[in-house]
């Protein structure tokens, strides 16, 4: 019973340490990145970038990165077309409190 218990433990403590090594840091920093449907059609999408005024740049990359894998994981293609995208000028994004939000299609 002891060894089940230990084991239990030690597969915890190593599933919480595996998960901050599979994080990715852009621009230094570590971002809650969230890829959403938008009115539920099926290739538009929304990507909100917690905590971006820690780094706009590494938000802009963090935004594109979760982009890119959202469409390769439900379309089979990296192609983009952005209504605001991570490359639009400072004076179009859109802040929220402290996150960014970002809207693009699938292109397929």
């Amino acid at each position: 019973m002891k060894q089940i218990i230990f084991l239990i433990a030690g597969a915890v403590l190593l599933s919480g340490c595996t998960a901050q090594e599979d994080r990715l840091a852009f621009d230094g920093k570590y971002f809650n990145t969230k890829v959403s449907k938008v009115d539920g059609r099926r290739d538009v999408f929304a990507v909100r970038v917690k905590n971006a005024a820690q780094s706009i740049e590494g938000a802009r990359e963090s935004a594109r990165y979760h982009a890119t894998a959202y469409c390769i994981r439900n379309y089979g293609s990296s192609d983009i077309n952005w209504v605001i995208g991570p490359d639009a000028p400072a004076e179009s994004l859109r802040l929220d409190g402290s996150a960014l939000t970002f809207q693009g299609a699938c292109s397929s």
